[in-house]
């Protein structure tokens, strides 16, 4: 039975070195050449300078050099991209405009961007922005980067009428009742959105207006913060504030401006960070998307300062959400928070289950870790999350985002309504689908690391040589990867052999080659590569029980990857837009069947579909029930989680 416990283990498996006709003794990673590994660089600098204390051993492709072909993924990203070009910018700008007293005759958004609510801006002035970089990034859509440049400079206009660099869709009193501890939602979160959308419209679209506008609004932060004791700070953390330490620390590492990265550490919040470092987990009862954006401030400190420190709390905090707090779609939490000890989450299925934005900064989280040490086990759980929980949430038909994954027996998907949602899960969700070619591929200087099996090419002008993958993954089981070379050139391509496959092989250029690579580890192929070179991956499937750790008896089923859920009858659209979830109570209006099966054998009773690719049904059941991947379930009620009985003889 497969258990997030195996995403964790630290025992990183040797890889298995091959060329053809002969096993190589692998080498050891060579530490690479200082540069900042989480950014690209910005388009309109010639060269980059390092902030970086830690370099990582991986890193990332620039997104341009990546594009994708066809299938879920970008599927998911055409979905995304409709939907951000068909937000108004009078719309995005109108309670900006207005609190900077410039008139403003555009309809409001409603939801979270409506004029009374107190998180109004986050999306329009910063996930707006962030989205619409990256999604420039990855697809080259010049009418989306013109469109975000406009609205750059019409908030420009805003922050000016403001004055002091303050730049927000509300009024800066929100801040005097925070320093006064007084109710209020959560200023800082909504200014780091900004700050972090006009930081990507510098690095990815050269937009030397958005970097003087964050830096003012740094240098507002800056004075703010600088006037409250120690202790008062540590009280204002006490309110929601996002990634103000990783926004800081990102405009710390494009300026080199030290007092960025000081401000960042302001937001440090003790009574969060100590536990973890001492290796205690003392996570229940928290609010779970409030904290793990601090821990990828955390890894960003380590990485540009070099304390230890932080990456010890980074990695023990990934270590006990994954195998102690995330269910089988790689989500964590229920009704937001953490809810129960470590372990204890037989009890915590709900039409409130794993909220969207947790997933994405987890897989933020996760690619920080993988950075420094290229672990298969990371990127495991990098995409059993992307396959399960992000491909399952965006609603192919319109772009809409979803609030929360529910995994309470009988729930169906919600999406949010254009432009009356706007949740925190539109924004994170608006940037996750235009950034799916960020992870598919790293590399350092002379190896090049294949994460995800998703439809792509990859362009790699420093070597020459492009890279195209071609996959109906995971309909296929299995990639092709044909290499053009300028010329011959010497590299190590690893190949990750994931935790769920079953056998396996490789070819090269036709010659199956006589070795393979343990699940979780990394299969390495070093040679001379050429023009017309092709790499067969054969990962095959099968199925596999993921059990709650309190309670074997409740399980999900799974397929490779993914998750199978039980599909049943369709919801009136009328209940699939609008709510952040299926009202609760709903969800348990359909009675479902306990299912039996023998112990020894925890998947016989689920057969595949002989016709139908990724279709199950379930055997020797009371009632016939048909199984499909979560991710293709869209307007349906479902189930992911069964109580299983035991055959008895």
């Amino acid at each position: 039975m497969t258990r997030f416990a195996d995403f964790s283990r630290r025992d990183f498996m040797t890889s298995v070195a091959v060329a053809a006709g002969s096993i190589l003794i692998p080498r050891p990673l060579m530490a690479t050449p200082p540069q900042d590994p989480v950014v690209d660089a910005p388009q309109k600098e010639s060269k980059s300078v390092s902030r970086e204390k830690v370099s990582w051993k991986a890193r990332p492709f620039p997104m341009k050099q990546v594009r994708l072909g066809e299938g879920p993924c970008k599927v998911a990203m055409e979905a995304d991209r409709q939907y951000l070009h068909s937000l108004p910018p009078d719309r995005l700008l109108h309670t900006f405009r207005t609190n900077a007293g410039i008139a403003s005759s555009a309809e409001p958004l409603g939801g979270w961007e409506a004029p009374d609510c107190e998180l109004r801006g986050h999306y329009a002035g910063g996930h707006y922005l962030s989205a619409s970089a990256l999604m420039y990034a990855s697809s080259g859509d010049d009418d989306l980067k013109n469109n975000a440049s406009a609205v750059v400079a019409e908030l420009g206009k805003c922050q000016t009428a403001l004055k002091s660099g303050y730049l927000s869709a509300f009024p800066v009193e929100f801040f005097d009742r925070l320093r006064e501890r007084q109710r209020v939602w959560a200023p800082f979160y909504t200014i780091h959105k900004i700050m972090a959308g006009l930081l990507d419209m510098y690095i990815y679209c050269g937009n030397e207006q958005a970097l003087d506008m964050v830096q003012k609004m740094a240098g507002w932060t800056a004075g703010y913060t600088s006037s409250l004791s120690y202790e008062h700070m540590q009280r204002v953390l006490g309110t929601e504030f996002g990634g103000m330490g990783e926004v800081l620390s990102n405009l710390y590492a494009v300026t080199g401006k030290d007092q960025y990265l000081e401000v960042a550490q302001r937001f440090d919040k003790k009574q969060f960070f100590d536990p973890l470092a001492a290796h205690r987990d003392e996570l229940k009862g928290l609010h779970v998307n409030t904290h793990i954006p601090q821990v990828i401030a955390a890894a960003r400190y380590y990485e540009l300062t070099g304390d230890r420190r932080y990456r010890d709390i980074a990695q023990y905090f990934w270590d006990e959400v994954v195998s102690e707090r995330s269910y089988c779609t790689g989500g964590t939490s229920n009704g937001e928070s953490w809810n129960t000890d470590p372990g204890k989450l037989s009890t915590e299925l709900s039409a409130s289950t794993t909220e969207c934005c947790c997933a994405y900064n987890m897989m933020k989280l996760t690619r920080h870790l993988f950075g420094w040490s290229p672990d298969a086990h990371l990127m495991d759980y990098y995409e059993r999350t992307l396959f399960n929980h992000r491909l399952g949430t965006i609603n192919p038909e319109d772009g809409t985002l979803m609030y929360y994954l529910p995994l309470a027996a009988g729930s169906w998907k919600t999406f949010g309504k254009p432009f009356d949602a706007l949740w925190c899960c539109t924004g994170t969700g608006s940037e996750e689908y235009g950034k799916l070619t960020d992870t598919i591929y790293f590399h350092n200087d002379d190896s090049l690391y294949v994460n995800l099996y998703i439809d792509s090419e990859l362009e790699w002008p420093e070597k020459g040589l492009r890279l195209k993958q071609e996959t109906r993954f995971p309909e296929e089981q299995g990639t092709t990867i044909t290499v053009s070379a300028n010329r011959p050139a010497q590299l190590a391509i690893h190949l990750r052999i994931p935790y769920w496959v079953q056998g396996g092989n490789v070819k090269i250029n036709g010659a199956a080659l006589p070795a393979f690579a343990s699940p979780s580890s990394y299969l390495t192929l070093n040679r001379v590569w050429k023009s017309g070179d092709k790499i067969e991956l054969s990962l095959p499937m099968g199925l596999h029980i993921d059990s709650m750790p309190d309670n074997e008896t409740i399980q999900a089923a799974m397929y490779g990857p993914l998750v199978l859920a039980g599909r049943f009858e369709a919801v009136p659209k009328e209940m699939t837009y609008g709510d952040f979830r299926p009202k609760p109570g709903d969800e348990n209006g359909k009675k479902l069947p306990d299912i039996v099966a023998d112990a020894a054998k925890p998947t016989e009773w689920i057969e595949p579909d002989a016709k139908q690719p990724l279709t199950f049904h379930a055997m020797g059941q009371s009632e016939p029930l048909t199984l499909v991947p979560l991710n293709k379930v869209i307007h349906e009620r479902y189930a992911v989680y069964w109580k299983v009985d035991n055959k008895t003889t």
